[in-house]
């Protein structure tokens, strides 16, 4: 669930990004992309900030079966980075 304030385009196209990704609708849009399952995380991969354009390495790590997931963007190596904790919708 994606929240928009008002007066926010609700329907916003990704005017930042690079190539392929340039002017694509952001509602939709494939935001990871590489990502592969090592144990309990899924590392190597990235994710592309639709606001920015920039596209950030990545690892995810699910908890409490999998109704959170541990999404960290990062720079280099993973001390470099933030973390952002996503929730499954009900």
């Amino acid at each position: 669930i994606i929240a928009i304030k008002p007066g926010e385009n609700v329907d916003p196209l990704c005017t930042e990004c690079k190539g392929e990704d340039y002017n694509k609708r952001v509602v939709g849009m494939t935001i990871l992309r590489g990502l592969r399952q090592e144990g309990d995380e899924w590392k190597g991969g990235t994710i592309l900030d639709p606001n920015n354009g920039k596209t950030y390495k990545c690892k995810i790590k699910a908890e409490n079966n999998g109704q959170i997931l541990k999404v960290r963007g990062y720079i280099g190596f993973s001390l470099l980075g933030r973390t952002q904790v996503w929730k499954r919708a009900k």
